[in-house]
């Protein structure tokens, strides 16, 4: 069994001495911020049993924020991660208390991101979402505005002119790198398909318009074919995918410009050898990061997630703190990070 972090240990850890780490741990004199997290930092690090304690001392003086945040696709890895990420965001934001809250959607409808954003609102102070683009989430944005609740769009866009500002990808930049890497990555020109997640979805219209755009000035010669509609779905994905191949012998690409890449890659497995159909995918995922080293998917765009979320935290801090202050709206766009398969 491994032994248990000692007072002594802590001290080595954090660089400072065993009677500081005391007074921190006591709150028997006064700590500058600085020693103290670091002692907090240190107790993180070894799993020292009064790590709790420490952060209550540190942030016992601070003012509280509540951050409330409305996802869909609650099961779903990525979105998992996200949360988790958000928590860590929220709780190592510098001189705050934050406190996090989650609902998720269990479907794409607008009226139900719209009522789990108004209900969020109710109980914190900022709240921000990965809801669709539509005139009811539009509605609800401008209602909770009103009430000085400052709101934000995550990955996908909506209510532009009354939201505080959108955090994400530059999602038509984003679909012409995906166009650059299919026109470099194809072994011969011929037909590409392209999934999107609904029409609803600000952020895969986007991409999509990046990608066709691209494709139409320097890759002339291939076909990209209608878009389909996949509702980020594993199972719809797969099934259309199997259909496109049957059709199509001669298609040469895959675009999934938002989710259900996992069905495209379960049919490409079935059904082609690696390569032979170029899969541009986004996020990376375990299953997304198997079929790169598979050489089924040749590329992965992804969100940087820590920084989306540490961004993300600051500016609705920022937000209330200053009141909706003018300068914050608008767009805050993160380069993506972007995973081949030598790189994963």
């Amino acid at each position: 069994m491994a032994r248990r972090p000692t007072i002594t240990d802590l001290a080595r850890e954090s660089g400072v001495s065993v009677a500081t780490v005391d007074r921190v741990l006591n709150g028997r004199a006064r700590v500058r911020e600085e020693t103290t997290r670091r002692v907090y930092d240190a107790a993180r690090k070894l799993g020292y049993h009064a790590t709790a304690l420490i952060g209550q001392r540190m942030t016992a003086d601070l003012p509280e924020r509540r951050f409330g945040f409305v996802f869909h696709k609650e099961r779903h890895a990525f979105y998992q991660t996200l949360r988790e990420t958000m928590e860590q965001a929220v709780a190592d934001a510098p001189n705050i208390r934050g406190k996090a809250r989650f609902a998720f959607a269990e479907t794409h409808a607008p009226a139900e991101f719209a009522a789990l954003m108004e209900k969020m609102a109710q109980s914190c102070d900022a709240i921000a979402a990965t809801a669709v683009s539509d005139l009811q989430v539009s509605d609800a944005v401008s209602r909770i505005q009103d009430r000085g609740k400052p709101c934000f769009a995550l990955l996908n866009d909506f209510a532009q002119g009354i939201r505080q500002s959108y955090v994400g990808l530059n999602n038509l930049k984003a679909g012409r790198i995906a166009g650059h890497m299919m026109a470099s990555a194809m072994k011969t020109p011929g037909k590409i398909a392209v999934y999107v997640g609904g029409h609803r979805w600000h952020g895969h219209e986007l991409r999509e318009t990046g990608f066709r755009s691209y494709l139409r000035e320097y890759a002339p010669e291939s076909s990209v074919l209608e878009t389909r509609v996949n509702l980020e779905t594993r199972t719809q994905t797969c099934e259309a995918t199997r259909e496109l191949l049957k059709r199509h012998p001669d298609l040469r690409g895959i675009y999934c410009a938002g989710g259900g890449m996992e069905g495209a890659i379960s049919a490409l497995r079935e059904a082609r050898q690696p390569g032979d159909v170029t899969l541009i995918v986004h996020e990376l995922t375990i299953e997304s990061r198997a079929a790169l080293a598979e050489h089924h998917v040749c590329l992965a765009i992804a969100t940087p997630l820590q920084r989306l979320c540490r961004d993300t935290v600051r500016l609705m801090n920022d937000s209330i703190a200053h009141d909706h202050a003018p300068a914050l709206t608008g767009q805050h766009f993160l380069q993506p990070d972007l995973y081949l398969p030598e790189s994963v």
